[in-house]
């Protein structure tokens, strides 16, 4: 993969031509192979004290997710004291993600706790608006107190082959983020093929990104393993090429502890314990914490929790 990059990453995004030369010259993926890989190491199963280890890291990793146009000022309150409080002698979750206009309460929340707090924008979950209106929507955010910014690219212009504008969009909204983390939305669901996957990562990452993110959650199918697998071999290889490390977060549909199990044995065999971090590998998330949970308590007790033991979110 690294010897097939030749151009300089600093001149890639020069020209429209340059950037679509470099995207199209990225080594095509082998569809049946990533399906395969990913289903193999989807059946690996941990037990008893690597099980627990296990269980302990997915939650540490989790960005508890409320994004309805329900949500309150109350619920978030309630979800960030389970973010900071999850259970007895298991760690708190990486960061609760909202709405920007809720970031002020659950930055107030949250004061001391070291649990991050993140926000979508840039017209989430379509990405359907101006440029101006997606860097006010992160100014106001980031002013408001949040740690980390998740904005989606405009998918309508990457798959017109658009590069140029997806990749200026980025520059933008990093800029706007200041000392905030950006991740930047794929939505994988949309994209159609691996390849572009694997072109769209690239190009987030090219433009500034400090995490690639499958999905939305709006979008089926959101965080498949076979997508999650390309992402991880892609912030590998970026890394090989640029010496940055850049993190992953697949989001949408993992509600089980298996789900996220699964998730961290990819981790490991695709890119190894350097990513095995909050700090580089996130789950987006807003049931999986309370089966998490239960999972947890079945190992310590030796018996199931109700589902109703837990908060539901």
């Amino acid at each position: 993969m690294v010897s097939t990059v030749t151009t300089s990453l600093a001149d890639v995004a020069s020209s429209d031509a340059t950037l679509r030369a470099f995207l199209h010259g990225l080594p095509g993926v082998d569809r049946v192979g990533a399906d395969q890989r990913a289903a193999m190491l989807g059946t690996r199963s941990i037990k008893t004290t690597a099980k627990a280890q296990a269980i302990d890291l997915a939650i540490s990793m989790v960005d508890l997710t409320t994004l309805e146009g329900a949500d309150t000022t109350g619920k978030v309150r309630a979800m960030c004291a389970k973010a900071m409080h999850t259970a007895e002698g298991a760690p708190r979750v990486a960061a609760v993600c909202v709405y920007p206009d809720l970031v002020a309460v659950a930055v107030s929340a949250l004061k001391g706790s070291g649990v991050k707090v993140a926000s979508v924008a840039t017209a989430f979950p379509s990405g359907r608006s101006s440029l101006e209106v997606k860097v006010s929507d992160t100014a106001l955010a980031v002013a408001a107190g949040a740690d980390e910014i998740d904005m989606v690219i405009d998918r309508g212009a990457f798959l017109s082959g658009d590069y140029q504008k997806v990749f200026e969009e980025i520059v933008a909204v990093k800029a706007a983020c200041g000392e905030a983390h950006l991740k930047v939305i794929l939505e994988t669901g949309e994209l159609a093929t691996y390849d572009n996957v694997r072109r769209a990562s690239w190009l987030a990452m090219i433009a500034g990104a400090d995490f690639i993110k499958t999905s939305t959650g709006k979008v089926s199918p959101a965080a498949t393993l076979p997508v999650t697998l390309i992402m991880l071999e892609a912030v590998r290889d970026f890394r090989d090429v640029t010496g940055r490390q850049v993190g992953v977060k697949p989001a949408g549909g993992i509600r089980t502890t298996k789900d996220a199990i699964k998730n961290l044995v990819l981790v490991n065999e695709t890119v190894g314990d350097d990513w095995l971090s909050p700090d580089w590998f996130r789950l987006g998330a807003s049931s999986l914490l309370n089966d998490l949970l239960m999972q947890r308590q079945k190992l310590a007790t030796g018996r199931y929790a109700g589902p109703d033991y837990f908060t539901l979110d």
